[in-house]
C-alpha cells in the first residue's frame, strides 16, 4: 500500500498515514466510439465517492447510457480505464464486476414469480436455500413489497415492477447499483413517488448508486453530486446547488433549469460589464412603482412576450428592451389563468438582485 507522510506535532518528524480509500468508481480518459466514426463517449475522467448517490444527467445522444453501459461491462471502451473500488476492471466481464444494474423495462422473466425474479441470481450463484430464502425476504421488505411473493410481473402494477427489479439488484448486495433510467416509464406522480422511495433506499443500504437520467428536477431531488453530459463530454461535476446556482457553461445553464442568458449589448446594457451572464427565473420580479428596483438590484424595462400559466406558478416571457428575452416565474397567490392572461403584452420592469446574477464560464 502507498504511504504518505503527516507532521508529527511532538517531536517534528513525519509519521506514515495510509492512502485515501479509493473512490467507489473511477473513470480515466474514458472513450467509446462507435463504428469507426461516432464517438458516443470522449475522454471522460470522473470518481464517484463510496455511498454516493451520483446522477449522469444529460439529453438523449450525450453518452451517458454509454458511460453507464461501460461501467457494467456491456460494452467495452475504445480507450481508457475502468476502476471499481480501485480495481482496474476494464477487460472484466459484467458478471466479474461487482455491479448490479436496474434497467427502465425492469428486465423481469414474465413465467416467474416476484420471489423466483428476485432470487434468481442468488440461485445462479448456488446460494443455499434457507439464505436466499431469508435474503429474497429481506429485499422485499427493503421495498415494501411483502406479501407480494406469489405473484407475478403482469399482476403487478409499474411502480411495483420497478420494486421487484430494484430488489432483485439489491439481494446480490452490490458494490455499486447502476440505474439507467429507472423511472422513465411510470407517471408522474408514481415517479415522485419512486424518487423518495430510491432515495430512503439508498440511505438505508449505503451502497453507491449512479443514477442515469434525462430529467433535470430527478437530478436535483435525488442526487448527492451531478455530471452534466454533453456530446460525450462532462461539462460540469457539482452538487444540485452548485450546479444550478453556478452553471459552467451555456448549455449546463440551458439545460439544467429554465435557459435565462444575458449577453453582447445586453450584457453591457443590464448588467454593465461584457461576458455571458445568468439569472434563474425564480429570482426574478415584476418591479411596481410602489416597489421599485433598489440600489442593489439590477433592473431591465421590457415587453410580455407569452404568458404561460402552470396552476401553482406562472412563467412571463419578457423581451427586453436591450435586447434577449428573460423569463421570470410567479407564484399564483392570488390570480386565475383568465387574470394572469391580461399581462399579455405590457410593458414592465424586472427587477433581481445583482449577487444572483451569474457570470458563466468564468
Amino acid at each position: 500500500m502507498t504511504r504518505h507522510s503527516t507532521p508529527d506535532l511532538r517531536n517534528g518528524e513525519r509519521s506514515p498515514r495510509p492512502a485515501p480509500a479509493p473512490g467507489a468508481v473511477r473513470l480515466e480518459a474514458l472513450a467509446k466510439t462507435f463504428d469507426g466514426r461516432v464517438r458516443a463517449v470522449d475522454g471522460v475522467d470522473l470518481e464517484i465517492g463510496e455511498g454516493e448517490f451520483f446522477a449522469m444527467l444529460g439529453p438523449s445522444g450525450s453518452g451517458k447510457t454509454t458511460v453507464l453501459r461501460l461501467i457494467a461491462g456491456f460494452d467495452t471502451p475504445s480507450s481508457g480505464r475502468v476502476l471499481l473500488g480501485g480495481a482496474d476492471v476494464t477487460g472484466l466481464a459484467p458478471f466479474d464486476r461487482d455491479v448490479n444494474t436496474v434497467f427502465q423495462d425492469y428486465a423481469l422473466f414474465p413465467h416467474m414469480t416476484v420471489e423466483r425474479n428476485v432470487g434468481y441470481g442468488l440461485m445462479v450463484r448456488r446460494v443455499p436455500r434457507a439464505e436466499r430464502a431469508e435474503r429474497v425476504r429481506a429485499a422485499l421488505a427493503m421495498v415494501r413489497l411483502d406479501g407480494f411473493e406469489r405473484r407475478r410481473p403482469a399482476e403487478l402494477s409499474g411502480g411495483q415492477r420497478q420494486r421487484v427489479a430494484l430488489a432483485r439488484a439489491l439481494v446480490n448486495r452490490p458494490k455499486v447499483l447502476l440505474l439507467d433510467e429507472p423511472l422513465g416509464a411510470l407517471d408522474l406522480k408514481l415517479r415522485q413517488e419512486m424518487q423518495a422511495e430510491l432515495k430512503r433506499i439508498q440511505r438505508e443500504v449505503g451502497i453507491t448508486f449512479v443514477f442515469v437520467t434525462h430529467d433535470q428536477d430527478e437530478a436535483l431531488t435525488m442526487s448527492d453530486r451531478v455530471a452534466v453530459f454533453n456530446a460525450g463530454r462532462i461539462e460540469q461535476v457539482g452538487s444540485p446547488a452548485e450546479v444550478y446556482e453556478h452553471p459552467a457553461t451555456a448549455f449546463v445553464a440551458g439545460f439544467v433549469g429554465t435557459s435565462n442568458l444575458l449577453d453582447g449589448s445586453a450584457a453591457e446594457r443590464v448588467v454593465g460589464e461584457a461576458g455571458l451572464f445568468s439569472v434563474r427565473p425564480e429570482k426574478i420580479r415584476m418591479a411596481h412603482p410602489d416597489n421599485p428596483a433598489g440600489p442593489d438590484e439590477l433592473s431591465a424595462p421590457g415587453r410580455v412576450a407569452e404568458v404561460v400559466y402552470a396552476g401553482g406558478h406562472t412563467r412571463f416571457l419578457v423581451d427586453l428592451e436591450a435586447g434577449g428575452r428573460l423569463t421570470a416565474v410567479r407564484q399564483n397567490l392570488d390570480e386565475g389563468s383568465a387574470e394572469v392572461a391580461r399581462h399579455r403584452g405590457a410593458d414592465v420592469v424586472l427587477a433581481w438582485q445583482r449577487k444572483h446574477t451569474v457570470r458563466v464560464g468564468g
